[in-house]
């Protein structure tokens, strides 16, 4: 299946509400659509781990009653909704992409399911991840070609709204396992700043963050502030805010264009199209800012540099402590890839290592606080092109360190514990390739305003 930004039609959620009202749609026949989507393309796209249909179809008649007595509980009441299966579910078994949690089931909800269930959401399924949101791959597709990776490590939540199954799923980022994927699938993809969504039970890692896939900008900020607005955020965190209805468009000032170490690593094509919507964003009259142009930006460019194993070496250790006992009991549950690139980097990096990553994370910090005083946002790519072709590890050759994909360009936001939005406006070689907009800590609205222009009145590029 060929991608084209310009004639995709993503699913929505938001544009069927009014037909509910009137009584010629409703959330039950919105869901039979979606379930019926599922059964002809799952068995090649293997977005879900499990389906709780009848389950589903008893929220949906609820919700349908509850339409057409014009009392929905909000803009989301019935919007069928998947849920990454890193987060507890009290109807559905929580198995982690992993062995050791094989059958798993505490029957209680996360946070942030609880939340939607309120709102009136139809919690249809859990979404693949992988091995405990790590770098082992899944056995998820992406949607527009099965020989690539969907990305990791919300794998069957990306894949699942780019194969326009659901109109919405749930995923989490520690280093770059939302936004990836919503570039590799062609998705809106929002991962709010640092806490701003209640997490729950999963407050295993420092940099991890609740966030949204949707197939619309729309959908993608109800669906988050609609957990927001009832769960709130994490101990000691500000919720997410902003308005009940999604923030209007809004054009920026001034951005910074953000290179990172990885665009050495960005083929010379995505780059192209990167630079094309780069020169309609300056034809629109923003003032663009690179590393050649200004100060700060230089500095935060260098202060960058090394960001992706400053955030793995964080990640590794706070994840071994998670899950260390489990590992040692159970070492064949997991697979070599975690055990390399968690616990035998955590040994290595042990106490003093791991606060050396604190501290060049706070100098890190520093340095990005100073582009609020220049810039509206950032601008970077999501990935560092095209989702590649995964074709497994050599054998007798150690694994591969990131089999779903570069995350060179999604460490940045979620180091910074920074919003960041996945705006799917570019095509290469007929395949989804993302625009990130980055922005400052507790400025979710704004950053989702300025996302939410750029997806609306630039044009779509296709190279």
């Amino acid at each position: 299946m060929t991608y084209d930004p310009r004639t995709f039609e993503p699913l929505r959620f938001h544009t069927a509400t009014a037909a509910f009202l009137d009584g010629s749609d409703s959330p039950r026949d919105y869901l039979e659509r979606c379930l019926a989507t599922i059964a002809e393309r799952e068995p090649v796209v293997q977005a879900w781990v499990v389906l709780n249909e009848e389950g589903a179809r008893t929220q949906a008649d609820a919700s349908t009653a509850r339409w057409r007595r014009g009392e929905p509980l909000s803009p989301i009441d019935g919007i069928p909704i998947g849920i990454k299966d890193l987060l507890e579910t009290r109807d559905m078994p929580t198995q982690m992409g992993c062995a050791a949690f094989a059958g798993n089931f505490p029957k209680r909800d996360n946070a942030a399911v609880w939340a939607l269930r309120e709102a009136g959401a139809v919690i249809l399924g859990k979404t693949v991840t992988t091995e405990l949101g790590g770098p082992e791959p899944s056995h998820t597709t992406n949607p527009f070609d099965p020989r690539r990776t969907p990305g990791g490590s919300s794998s069957g939540s990306g894949a699942a709204v780019g194969a326009r199954m659901v109109p919405a799923t749930i995923a989490t980022q520690t280093g770059g396992s939302l936004m990836r994927p919503a570039s590799y699938s062609g998705v809106w993809g929002f991962k709010p700043s640092q806490g701003a969504i209640n997490r729950g039970e999963r407050q295993t890692a420092s940099t991890t963050t609740h966030g949204v896939h949707a197939g619309s900008s729309e959908d993608m900020w109800l669906v988050a502030i609609a957990i927001a607005s009832r769960a709130g955020g994490d101990p000691g965190r500000p919720a997410l805010h902003g308005p009940a209805i999604p923030p209007p468009a809004r054009v920026p000032s001034t951005v910074a264009v953000v290179e990172t170490e990885a665009w050495e690593r960005l083929d010379p094509t995505s780059r192209r199209a990167f630079e094309q919507v780069l020169a309609q964003v300056e034809a629109a009259g923003v003032r663009i800012l690179r590393r050649g142009d200004d100060a700060v930006v230089e500095g935060f460019e260098q202060a960058l540099v090394g960001a992706t194993e400053v955030g793995s070496g964080i990640l590794a250790w706070e994840h071994s402590w998670a899950f260390r006992d489990l590992a040692l009991a159970r070492p064949a549950d997991f697979s070599d890839r975690v055990k390399r690139f968690f616990f035998d980097t955590a040994a290595r990096l042990g106490p003093e290592g791991y606060e050396a990553a604190l501290r060049r994370r706070a100098a890190l910090t520093a340095a990005y606080a100073l582009l609020a005083t220049r810039t509206d946002a950032v601008l970077l790519p999501t990935s560092s092109g095209p989702a590649p072709i995964w074709s497994g590890d050599v054998p007798g050759e150690p694994p591969v360190r990131w089999p779903t994909g570069d995350p060179g360009f999604n460490f940045p936001s979620s180091l910074l514990g920074a919003p960041a939005v996945n705006v799917p406006l570019m095509g290469v070689g007929g395949l989804p390739f993302g625009l990130q907009v980055m922005g400052q800590p507790g400025t979710d609205a704004r950053t989702v305003a300025i996302a939410r222009w750029m997806g609306t009145d630039l044009e779509p590029v296709r190279v």
